[in-house]
């Protein structure tokens, strides 16, 4: 989670992580579908309002660390090196993120949310927003030179490069495959590609 500065921030910042801590606690105890908001708030020790003002919907207490997720991602591409080549940076964030989300103590939560159609739902509607922002992010920088379409095509592959890795038995192995992909995508979008297959001038 990103460190806030000021006092009130920091205040407001371990309210949302005893929330989250405690709405994980409880789903984990008596499952997702049984605990209601107002069970978040009373075993928090906050009143409900206070809960929906760090978190606009039941589902988003289990991806607490969305906001962090998509800023790390951003910041792959706006905090690189001058002139670091933008796949490598962005294959090294998502290793990252996998290591974390595919710890042991990741799995039951991992189990929770694939048995939750809710939630299944809930974390698609995510990615198509955490998608958009990379791609955002992509086409702002003017080093990059990719159309709209590229900038948004390679912002679904990685993110979904962080999904299928996940999922595989060998995680590490699946992003860097993924990433071979990727990477061979992105050099296709170069401006200066032959895509037609015959000799440039």
């Amino acid at each position: 989670m990103t460190v806030p500065t000021g006092r009130r921030e920091r205040k407001k910042a371990i309210t949302r992580q005893k929330i989250a801590d405690a709405a994980l606690r409880l789903f984990l105890e008596r499952g997702y579908d049984t605990v209601g908001i107002r069970d978040v708030a009373a075993e928090a020790d906050v009143a409900v309002t206070t809960l929906f003002s760090h978190f606009p919907s039941k589902e988003a207490l289990v991806f607490e660390q969305d906001e962090d997720f998509e800023q790390r991602l951003t910041r792959a591409v706006t905090d690189r090196a001058p002139h670091e080549p933008l796949i490598p940076a962005l294959r090294r964030e998502i290793h990252a993120l996998v290591r974390h989300c595919t710890a042991d103590s990741a799995a039951p939560i991992w189990h929770m949310i694939d048995a939750s159609p809710a939630l299944r739902k809930y974390e698609e509607s995510m990615r198509l927003r955490h998608a958009d922002a990379l791609a955002t992010a992509i086409a702002a920088d003017p080093d990059l030179s990719r159309t709209t379409t590229a900038c948004r095509a390679i912002a679904r592959f990685v993110i979904d490069a962080y999904s299928l890795a996940r999922e595989a038995a060998d995680p590490k192995a699946a992003v860097d495959e993924i990433f071979r992909m990727i990477e061979a995508a992105w050099e296709v979008t170069c401006p200066s590609a032959d895509t037609t297959g015959t000799a440039g001038p």
